[in-house]
């Protein structure tokens, strides 16, 4: 918006000097001008608008030849608006304006009959200029479109590749785990049936210990199996994985903000599965009825020693809400850590607030 103010003061200034000391009518000049300030203010709604563009060229031609005695102002008040046509048109609708800027000035240039030869040849080199600084302009435009369709896919192929790491990565744990379920796990079935039918033949009691340690170990790999079966969803690594995740499957933007302090709280792994959940269903939550693909996350301690978390998406309409599962299950999930979870909306934003408190074991 500033530069329109540097513009619109040098179109000031140039009618200002025009109309006191070439105007023969003062005060109808003042009229005209007005009416043409008025113009000049809308060209800053639209970036091609060529019906203003020929309108102000009009008024500057017909206030030259009917109320001013020299042609030199009138002539840079058309210049003027050719510089600012440079970037508000394409090369079309450009071409078609300083054509008729052109024409304009040399009508007035015979008019006046004012150094015909010099003024003609200036205006077609200056006019030719302006087309060829148009043609820069949009060339560059275009580069920088391109860069930013090249950028895009970029990111779209990178986000493409982590989740495509992260889904090898699961398979071959589910292959690793699938393995020591048909090696180990088999092997120590076999030996506790074996240390079983020991201990009923010889009636010792070591056989019965051996037997324990052998299911202990067989538990053990259970769970080792089940863990590696299972997506990890402990600490903020799975989090800033599932927002890799989904900003890979969708058109949403996620802003992710860790502010201090928060790094240094080792959660429960209960904890850790909770905030996950109410940060995938308020992502989630967002990506289908958001109005805007940006969604801002803040997670940090309130003065409480709390971890705190702040889901925020832009909304242009606001229509009310109302608690559907998704939602309702996020709120329960808090509650059974003893944490609070609000949510609401303004006028401007959709937000998801909660808390959830770090016990003293946790520190």
């Amino acid at each position: 918006m500033s530069i329109f103010w540097v513009r619109f003061g040098i179109f000031c200034g140039l009618w200002t000097l025009l109309i006191f000391r070439h105007s023969e009518n003062q005060s109808v000049s003042l009229l005209i001008a007005a009416l043409a300030l008025g113009l000049f203010f809308f060209l800053s709604i639209r970036k091609e608008l060529l019906f203003l563009y020929i309108s102000l060229s009009v008024i500057i031609f017909i206030h030259g030849i009917m109320l001013i005695d020299e042609v030199t102002y009138s002539i840079l008040l058309l210049f003027f608006l050719a510089i600012i046509a440079v970037y508000r048109h394409k090369q079309k609708h450009l071409t078609i304006y300083l054509i008729f800027n052109l024409a304009l000035s040399i009508m007035m240039v015979f008019y006046f009959n004012n150094s015909v030869v010099e003024l003609i040849i200036l205006s077609s080199f200056f006019y030719f200029m302006v087309t060829a600084v148009n043609r820069l302009y949009l060339e560059k435009n275009e580069q920088h479109e391109l860069y930013e369709q090249m950028s895009g896919e970029y990111r779209k192929l990178k986000r493409m590749n982590l989740v495509a790491e992260r889904d090898a990565r699961l398979e071959e744990r589910t292959k690793i785990a699938r393995d020591i379920h048909d090696s180990v796990g088999y092997r120590l079935t076999a030996l506790i049936m074996k240390l079983e039918i020991l201990s009923i033949q010889k009636n010792a009691a070591e056989y019965s210990e051996l037997k324990e340690m052998a299911q202990g170990s067989l538990d053990q790999t259970r769970q080792a199996v089940k863990a590696l079966q299972s997506e990890e969803h402990e600490g903020l690594a799975t989090v800033v994985h599932l927002i890799r995740k989904l900003e890979a499957e969708s058109n949403i933007q996620v802003q992710f903000t860790i502010k201090q302090g928060v790094l240094s709280v080792p959660f429960n792994n209960n904890k850790s599965v909770v905030l996950y959940r109410v940060i995938q269903e308020a992502l989630t939550n967002a990506m289908r009825h958001a109005q805007s693909k940006e969604v801002h996350i803040n997670l940090g301690r309130s003065a409480t020693g709390a971890i705190s978390l702040e889901v925020l998406n832009q909304i242009y309409d606001a229509v009310p809400f109302k608690f559907g599962f998704g939602l309702s299950n996020m709120k329960d999930r808090v509650e059974e850590v003893n944490g609070t979870l609000y949510v609401y909306q303004t006028e401007e934003k959709f937000v998801v607030l909660g808390t959830m408190p770090v016990n003293e074991g946790e520190e």
